[in-house]
């Protein structure tokens, strides 16, 4: 069954490819223009042919005229010498006659290429001009169609009437315009190739600029630039300067949102400190009851920082974190902080590149991994992966096991929430795993929780990988 959807996605690509339109709709004219200067041509040429082939006729039948007359006995005679060796080829449709209308003029007068009698219409059918004249198209014995010019005029002293004729080959004058138009349509074909060859060429350097402004924007949102620079044409320089500004103010505004979440952070610290304090230094349940409500405040700003800080970078200048780098980082901390537990970390590549800060990677790994040392028995799984389902162009996959006890599916959904502790033996606020969350989801990312194949818990994070 055909697909409907084919025409309709073609017109799509080229209404959305400016190079493609382009290039079509200029090649969709040089066609036409081609074909209307061929056919005009061609018309030209036929027109000029049927001219000078019919002039050729009245010259030939003139000359017939003046070279047959009445003999002294009264019947016709003459020899018409027509310059022409058609006339003497049999069947080749180049033919002259003399033949009489009234009965005293004898026997008719033909060319040596006549070998049989070419009807001719009656006067209804085609009449005469006031001149005596007129042509017509015929057929020959052989069948070739021929064109005939014909007079009838008086001839001799007593009034006789003759009917002159002279005939020409119109298939040959149609094989010459067929040739001509066939010549014509190739030469035009070829022109046009190369027209149209030239016409792309010319469109795809003018467009090139256009492909240098969008490798330099790549370059900018991969990291490896700041701004749109190189020698622009005039026409595409004021868009690569209103753009370079857009940069700078976005980056601008970057700057100053980061400093006011400094400054908010700096002014917040020293009252939770002294909350801190003044919770210690009262005591008991009441002291204890003030210092967590100010732990909780502190990692709830931080959390809450961070992520402004990370959507801040979203949709901005993509930073460039070396994955390796940051995973050796973690798994020698985390292996000395528990020696007890025997972390496997299988690196991936130097080339692997995280599109976003160092800390927010830090952050989302340390959480994973001091949440899979906790819960583990004795063993745990550090990998990186290329996802399976068509986006390995677009980022890579952190994968951390555990052999501990897991968490059923449910369990997993409500861990995930802010605040929420499924063992309140461990030690924790239960907010890492909702900063965990929260982080990969202002990045693009996903996190998912599934059962590990050794028995534990396997956490499985995909996150945006930059260009190199």
């Amino acid at each position: 069954m055909p697909d409907r959807n084919v025409p309709s996605s073609l017109w799509t690509f080229i209404a959305r490819s400016l190079t493609v339109r382009v290039i079509a709709f200029s090649s969709f004219w040089a066609i036409i223009a081609l074909v209307v200067i061929a056919t005009i041509i061609s018309a030209l040429f036929r027109q000029v042919s049927e001219r000078g082939f019919d002039s050729v006729l009245m010259a030939n039948l003139n000359n017939v005229i003046g070279s047959v007359g009445v003999s002294e006995s009264g019947v016709l005679e003459g020899n018409p010498n027509l310059d022409d060796l058609r006339f003497s080829q049999p069947g080749s449709g180049w033919y002259w006659a003399v033949e009489p209308v009234t009965n005293d003029l004898g026997v008719a007068l033909r060319s040596a290429s006549m070998t049989a009698p070419v009807p001719a219409p009656s006067t209804a059918q085609v009449p005469f001009s006031d001149a005596f004249q007129r042509n017509y198209i015929g057929t020959d014995a052989g069948g070739e169609v021929i064109e005939v010019f014909e007079a009838e005029l008086l001839i001799g002293d007593r009034g006789q009437v003759a009917r002159f004729r002279v005939m020409g080959n119109r298939t040959e004058l149609e094989d010459e315009i067929g040739r001509f138009v066939r010549k014509l349509y190739g030469y035009l074909a070829v022109f046009g190739m190369g027209m149209i060859a030239i016409n792309v060429f010319a469109i795809l350097y003018g467009l090139r600029p256009l492909n240098h402004v969008q490798q330099a924007l790549a370059d900018i949102r991969a990291g490896t630039a700041r701004r749109l620079e190189g020698p622009f044409p005039r026409e595409i320089a004021s868009l690569a300067d209103e753009t370079n500004a857009l940069i700078e103010n976005n980056r601008r505004i970057l700057e100053r949102s980061r400093k006011q979440v400094g400054n908010l952070a700096h002014s917040l610290k020293t009252p939770l400190a002294v909350l801190m304090n003044e919770g210690r230094a009262v005591g008991g349940e009441r002291g204890e009851l003030i210092t967590n409500q100010a732990i909780a405040l502190q990692r709830q700003l931080d959390h809450y920082l961070q992520r402004a800080r990370a959507a801040a970078q979203r949709d901005t200048l993509v930073f460039r974190t070396p994955v390796r780098t940051s995973l050796e980082r973690m798994a020698r901390v985390m292996s000395k902080l528990n020696p007890a537990i025997d972390l496997q970390a299988q690196l991936p590549d130097e080339a692997l590149v995280f599109a976003g800060e160092r800390e927010d990677l830090e952050e989302i790994n340390g959480n994973l991994l001091e949440n899979a040392m906790k819960w583990a028995r004795g063993r745990v799984i550090l990998r990186t992966e290329q996802p399976t389902d068509g986006t390995g162009t677009l980022g890579f996959r952190i994968v951390i096991e555990d052999d501990g006890p897991g968490i059923p599916e449910e369990q997993a959904r409500e861990a995930l929430k802010r605040g929420r502790r499924l063992d309140e033996n461990k030690p924790g606020t239960g907010l890492g795993l909702a900063i965990v969350a929260d982080l990969i989801e202002e990045y693009g990312g996903s996190l998912a929780l599934e059962r590990s194949s050794l028995g534990g818990l396997k956490a499985v994070v995909d996150l945006p990988r930059a260009e190199i």
